[in-house]
């Protein structure tokens, strides 16, 4: 059980995610109302200037009007609801329309850049954000389950590019997806000074294409 001012310790093999999940088979059907509730409630408190380390699951309870064990059947701890919550403030995962590969990599950095202008304007974003880089494991498992599926989605598209010779073979998709996002990330994440004007994407994309084209 956590308290107050405490951090859920690292969950067992298999992640939050599976604990969750196995967790949700027992007791009684999941309400989505109360799901919603729980969720909304833990916003409502970091929103309120509750730091993340001082929620507790009967804080949270309280908050939401709910039992505590009603938040407990979701989820086994503080730190794999918070990862729900996390998920609730990304925008839902859609596929590219590809059509062309140009417009798909515009299409997702984007994304990119629309995420780091809400993460700079959105004090609840950059909360959660900071806790989750702070606890390595949670970071951990964020990235498995949120920004493997955006680094998947960027690779399918290079390839695609590749398969048509719209793209150099000889290049490795891994490194050319980071000199497409690492401009934005570098400006979203690290030079949060530096400005994410419209059309950044197009030209970030342009120029990186330009040196991936096919020789001759």
């Amino acid at each position: 059980m956590t308290g107050a001012g405490t951090a859920d310790p690292a969950p067992p093999r298999g992640g939050t995610g599976a604990a969750r999940r196995a967790s949700a088979v027992r007791g009684r059907p999941r309400s989505a109302a109360a799901d919603r509730a729980i969720i909304e409630a833990v916003l409502r408190l970091v929103e309120r200037g509750t730091g993340v380390d001082a929620l507790s699951m009967e804080g949270i309870a309280r908050e939401a009007g709910v039992g505590k064990a009603t938040v407990y059947r979701r989820w086994p701890g503080k730190d794999a609801l918070l990862l729900d919550v996390m998920r609730t403030l990304d925008e839902p995962r859609t596929e590219v329309r590809g059509e062309s590969v140009r417009d798909d990599l515009v299409e997702i950095l984007e994304r990119l850049r629309r995420r780091g202008l809400a993460k700079r304007n959105s004090a609840l974003l950059r909360t959660m954000m900071s806790h989750f880089h702070s606890h390595p494991w949670l970071w951990q498992e964020y990235h498995d389950t949120v920004i493997r599926a955006r680094r998947e989605l960027l690779h399918s598209v290079l390839r695609r590019g590749m398969a048509r010779g719209e793209i150099r073979t000889d290049l490795d998709v891994e490194l050319l997806g980071e000199l497409f996002v690492g401009p934005m990330l570098t400006r979203a994440m690290l030079r949060e000074w530096a400005e994410l004007p419209e059309g950044l994407a197009e030209r970030i994309v342009d120029a990186v294409l330009e040196g991936a084209r096919p020789r001759g």
